[in-house]
């Protein structure tokens, strides 16, 4: 069972969601920019890769790695409070990611590198649909830059939220 993943208690911005995630060093680069960011990473099984794989450990570096793992999706939506939003990020997506207003504790959710969110979630859960524009007929661009695009752009529409310059 996850812990309280309470926004406002860990002082976190927002929420990182990665359903289903196949590739260890995008996971990886992910928990490094989450921990970057004053974002928290969520992690729903099944994972394609051992939490304790090397490349993952690699791409994280010796940052503090704070992240929670649900068994379901169900499990990460019924932990969440109920007026936080949330958001898939998809190429089918209807809303253009930077046309959104994000907030503190909003998720952003990401499915899998190989077959992105599935229809039944889309169907499930009425959530807001975004998309990062692309060329036409382009298949995706890599998890781990499309989740840097969106926390970048949720941070900057929000005077980058708490974080600093980076001093030597």
């Amino acid at each position: 069972m996850p812990n309280d993943t309470n926004v406002k208690r860990k002082g976190e911005f927002l929420n990182i969601v990665l359903y289903n995630p196949q590739i260890p060093p995008n996971t990886g680069n992910i928990l490094r920019l989450c921990s970057n960011t004053n974002t928290r990473l969520h992690l729903i099984k099944p994972l394609g890769f051992e939490l304790n794989n090397k490349s993952l450990r690699r791409a994280g570096l010796d940052y503090k790695i704070d992240y929670e793992v649900y068994d379901q999706f169900r499990d990460f939506v019924e932990s969440q409070n109920k007026n936080t939003k949330k958001y898939f990020i998809s190429k089918y997506g209807n809303i253009k990611y930077s046309d959104q207003k994000f907030e503190r504790g909003d998720s952003l959710i990401f499915g899998s590198e190989t077959n992105g969110i599935p229809k039944k979630m889309f169907n499930k859960y009425e959530f807001p649909k975004l998309f990062i524009p692309m060329k036409k007929k382009s298949r995706s661009l890599n998890l781990s830059n499309a989740v840097s695009i969106c926390v970048y752009e949720a941070l900057r529409q929000n005077h980058f939220f708490n974080l600093e310059k980076f001093a030597v």
